[in-house]
């Protein structure tokens, strides 16, 4: 499945720093309050342009715009595949951080400009908070009704991939024990851990990782023991990351024992050259998450988009994105590993999808994702 961070310059391509085309003033409100807290987190971080020119040769080709935190590198073979069915565009992909693609639509349609023609982000409430509050415009590409009707909000918002929350965990250290399958397994092999596994488990910290912030309001839905989970996460020194590499590797070099709530894509790129990383996705219930994309209201050419994100949702595209991108397909009609079939197929009613929809923006409410990180702050001391 997928990859690691990091990226290159292809040859015959243009690698800048540079910054949207289009901007416009920082407005208010609830987002300078999302923006504030996340940039400082992450750091100002550059937009990476990269342009491909239009296969045709044509120097004057359109080219369509696209906002996406997907590192380039890695969506390069997406690119490839839509301009060799469009050989008559050009595209200029700018990677961008997932708070970076929220903010810049915003200001850019705020001040009356225009903004990118598609933007596609793992930040499934920032998403659709752009949705819900008119920064997306409608459409109807021909791929999309093929997809699972929870993954479509209005036609604004559309789910491309179906990532799910795994446990990984290092063979050997439980190599004469077998390691925990449910969640409720996990709370109670947590709270009998003997010092050899004390410091060696890792998981997101909530409160820098937003995929990690999902994952535990999903699990508040579907496991009513969440917080003894947590509070034995606490008791035996769980190590908090930002992201899913840091805790990947020291799973597979085993310098931890087990890694929780981590994403199954990333997890299973490690797997295919670490022999002793292992994965496994809960029986009782298995969280799968989404990236978005969608076409912004004031997108400078939204036909453009709209034919992108059609691609993307394409049976092509789909194959693409599982066999190439390593990213898991969720149209039903792709076949392989990396599907949304292939996961039915093995699992069941046991996969809990989360939907396009705005139950996702409600830990958005400051007060609300305040409470929880406290909460969550207080489980991890043993209160």
């Amino acid at each position: 499945m997928i990859f690691l961070p990091g990226s290159s310059v292809p040859p015959g391509q243009t690698l800048v720093n540079a910054p949207s085309a289009r901007h416009g003033p920082l407005m208010g409100g609830f987002r300078s309050v999302v923006a504030a807290a996340l940039v400082s987190l992450v750091g100002a971080a550059p937009a990476w342009a990269t342009l491909y020119p239009a296969p045709s040769g044509n120097a004057d080709a359109r080219a369509v715009l696209i906002y996406s935190a997907l590192d380039e590198s890695i969506a390069r073979p997406l690119i490839h595949a839509f301009q060799k069915a469009n050989p008559d565009l050009a595209v200029d992909y700018r990677e961008l951080q997932t708070i970076e693609i929220y903010d810049r639509i915003i200001r850019e349609t705020d001040a009356g400009g225009e903004t990118a023609d598609v933007a596609v982000s793992s930040a499934m409430d920032l998403q659709v908070k752009l949705a819900n509050d008119g920064y997306a415009q409608a459409i109807n590409p021909a791929s999309a009704a093929a997809l699972p009707r929870w993954a479509i909000w209005r036609n604004t918002a559309f789910a491309l991939t179906f990532e799910p929350a795994a446990i990984v965990y290092n063979k050997a250290a439980f190599k004469d024990v077998p390691p925990p399958r449910t969640h409720a397994e996990l709370t109670l092999f947590l709270k009998n851990a003997g010092n050899d596994f004390y410091g060696r488990i890792g998981t997101y910290d909530i409160e820098r990782a937003g995929v990690g912030f999902l994952f535990l309001a999903r699990d508040l839905e579907h496991y009513r023991d969440t917080w003894d989970l947590v509070r034995a996460m606490g008791a035996a020194g769980v190590k908090l990351y930002s992201n899913s590499s840091a805790i990947l590797e020291r799973v597979a070099d085993g310098r931890f024992a087990l890694g929780y709530n981590i994403l199954g894509s990333y997890a299973a790129a490690w797997a295919e050259t670490a022999p002793d990383l292992g994965i496994i996705l809960p029986s009782d219930y298995t969280v799968v998450m989404s990236r978005i994309g969608l076409v912004p209201e004031a997108a400078g050419d939204p036909d453009l988009g709209e034919r992108f994100l059609d691609f993307l949702m394409s049976e092509e595209g789909q194959r693409v994105m599982a066999r190439e991108v390593r990213l898991p397909a969720i149209h039903p009609n792709v076949r392989g590993d990396d599907t949304i079939g292939a996961m039915q197929a093995a699992l069941g009613a046991q996969l809990q999808p989360v939907p396009v929809s705005p139950g996702l923006l409600v830990y958005l409410d400051q007060v609300k994702r305040a409470r929880l990180i406290l909460r969550w702050n207080d489980a991890l001391r043993g209160r």
